[in-house]
């Protein structure tokens, strides 16, 4: 059983940065594409952005497109999520998902993923 753990989050003026670690204990991390989503209250998870095993190929919701970053380490079995220019509707639960059948897209519905962290809080205040 795969086991993701978040951390990195907290609360932040609109307009700074913070940066979002996600470990996956799994030794078949350089497996699996990995994606960051979020959950505002009262709103569906969303997704944020999306990475392919190799890390060559990203992917980005519109919202977040020239200020979010996600990246990979395979060696320390870590995807990173930098957030930079930060609004407060950015505002939400980050969580990591790994999807260990990855096809030649990465997807952006939440059904695909098959491990999930247990999220960290974003806070952005105005």
């Amino acid at each position: 059983q795969v086991q993701l753990v978040e951390s990195g989050g907290g609360l932040v003026q609109a307009g700074g940065s913070l940066r979002l670690s996600c470990v996956s204990s799994g030794r078949t991390f350089s497996g699996y594409a990995m994606a960051w989503f979020r959950q505002a209250p009262g709103k569906d998870r969303a997704f944020v952005a999306g990475m392919s095993r190799s890390g060559m190929f990203s992917y980005y919701t519109d919202s977040v497109k020239g200020r979010f970053t996600i990246s990979r380490d395979n060696a320390k079995n870590t995807v990173y999520l930098q957030m930079n220019s930060l609004k407060p509707d950015d505002t939400a639960v980050y969580y990591c998902a790994a999807d260990r059948n990855p096809s030649t897209t990465i997807p952006t519905l939440a059904p695909n993923y098959d491990y999930w962290g247990q999220g960290t809080q974003v806070t952005v205040s105005s």
